[in-house]
């Protein structure tokens, strides 16, 4: 299963807690990608935050990854699930 998982966070609410929550970030993004977990990640020009596609098992597992996230209790979350787009029935269904 694979997840964009876009993260924000509020420039207003940046203390040194949160500086150093996201200096450890690409440390644990380096850790994912070497378990395979995570495909890439992106820094989303002009704001405060990534754009990450993970490859996971199970909805859990994605869960327990960004749980343990350092930027997981200062950020927000958009997780979209991604489908293959290799045919029109990976993206419609079958027909049938």
């Amino acid at each position: 299963m694979k997840f964009l998982v876009l993260w924000r966070l509020d420039p207003a609410r940046i203390t040194s807690e949160v500086i150093s929550a996201v200096m450890n970030q690409s440390s644990y993004g380096q850790k994912l990608e070497a378990k395979g977990k995570l495909e890439c990640r992106y820094h989303v020009v002009g704001s405060h935050g990534g754009a990450w596609i993970y490859k996971v098992e199970s909805n859990e597992e994605l869960d327990r990854l960004l749980a343990q996230a350092p930027v997981y209790n200062f950020a927000t979350y958009q997780v979209l699930p991604l489908a293959e787009m290799t045919s029109p029935e990976t993206v419609a269904g079958q027909r049938g």
